[in-house]
């Protein structure tokens, strides 16, 4: 009898022979069961193959929980369809290919904190449990804090800011939360936000640190122990080269006319439009590399990014668009003047009253600065070319789930 043993350190084949077989124990073996085996590593007979080329040979083996008959197959199987996956998720991340994806994420952490730590950047955890907005209130999740309104954060790029003065570059690794009903392949409703706030910067430069973020973690990523299972899943994954096309908003919208790529309703995008997922990505893909989406205009973006010095409409900001996923990273120039700060918030229609520790940026030793937030599971998205970003994380929570 073959077994494939599996502890999470990978899999080993395991031999039982003659009267190992003939048991109780062994014929109501099934899937998912744990075992302890005694017995003798050997390398594989010529012509035959096993998982790292060995098998144990068993001299002695027991049980140690049994699963019940039929095994995992009583609740999901290849075949299931991706509610009844969904649902046993506890299950699912016990299969070879999801396993793989969770340790490639392990890597993808540790590969960022690396590149924070060697550019001299200083982890910081803000709160996640909030009383302001950051990407509008349309989005937020509420809840009753001791009797006042609180929301789960949207992001933690205002509290990043506020550590620049004291830390210089700072980043952290923490959950944000959208409320949106959205429920396309790259969309979550809680999910792991990368991010970083750079002082005394210049627009180009957050470019060129965006590059290196993206080139730089990717590297480690395939230098690390798990580089193999990224080649082993996505074996055309490469570091894309240097520099990262620079693309103006504007200039999207004459590529989306030139190329066809037009509304739903047929006509073109203008100047004012959101460019949606389906066009992006399509533009994206044709073109083939990763692309630097710049400068979009005002009324489009958030109440704290710095308008541009050439048209006070448009805006120091940046989508990373990267092959077969998308946006990946948003980032901008932020605001340093605290009187057109005010003018953002006049402009969105957002009561000042909650934010005075972020106008106080302003008043106190205000600094040209700049900062990004990077979704962590769009990123492996990209590294591992999954097709939906509820297989990067272990257990998604989207508009319609929360279990288990």
């Amino acid at each position: 009898m073959f077994l494939v043993l599996r502890d999470g350190t990978g899999f080993l084949q395991c031999v039982l022979t003659e009267n190992q077989c003939k048991t109780y124990e062994a014929l109501l073996l099934s899937t998912e069961s744990s075992i302890c085996v005694y017995g003798t590593l050997n390398a594989v007979p010529e012509g035959k193959t096993a998982p790292g080329g060995h098998e144990l040979n068993a001299d002695y083996w027991e049980i140690v929980g049994r699963s019940p008959a039929g095994g995992v197959d009583n609740l999901l199987n290849v075949e299931s369809n991706p509610d009844v996956m969904y649902q046993n998720r506890h299950m699912w991340i016990r299969g070879e290919n999801m396993s793989k994806v969770l340790k490639v994420r392990h890597a993808a952490i540790k590969a960022f904190r690396d590149h924070y730590y060697d550019r001299d950047y200083v982890e910081v955890t803000p709160p996640t449990m909030v009383q302001c907005q950051v990407e509008g209130g349309s989005t937020l999740f509420k809840f009753n804090y001791f009797g006042e309104e609180a929301y789960l954060t949207q992001s933690s790029q205002l509290y990043l800011e506020t550590c620049i003065p004291a830390l210089g570059n700072v980043y952290c690794i923490a959950q944000s939360y959208r409320a949106e009903s959205s429920h396309t392949r790259r969309h979550l409703s809680e999910y792991t936000h990368i991010e970083g706030e750079l002082p005394f910067i210049t627009f180009a430069e957050l470019l060129d640190a965006l590059e290196d973020l993206i080139c730089d973690t990717a590297q480690r990523i395939l230098d690390s122990k798990y580089g193999a299972i990224v080649l082993d899943v996505n074996p055309n994954f490469k570091i894309p080269a240097r520099p990262f096309k620079r693309m103006n908003y504007t200039d999207a919208l004459v590529y989306l006319k030139e190329h066809n790529i037009t509304k739903e309703d047929g006509t073109y995008y203008e100047f004012g439009d959101d460019i949606p997922e389906a066009p992006e990505r399509k533009m994206t893909d044709m073109i083939g590399e990763p692309i630097l989406l710049c400068r979009f205009p005002r009324e489009m973006k958030s109440f704290y990014m710095q308008p541009t010095p050439e048209d006070e409409n448009l805006t120091e900001s940046v989508d990373l668009l990267l092959p077969n996923v998308g946006e990946i990273i948003g980032g901008s120039m932020r605001i340093h003047n605290e009187q057109t700060l005010a003018e953002g918030f006049k402009r969105e229609g957002i009561s000042p009253e909650n934010y005075y520790w972020y106008i106080d940026q302003r008043k106190y030793g205000t600094t040209p600065h700049g900062g990004y937030g990077l979704g962590l599971e769009r990123y492996l998205m990209w590294v591992l070319q999954c097709n939906n970003i509820r297989e990067t994380c272990l257990y998604p929570r989207t508009a319609d789930r929360c279990k288990p």
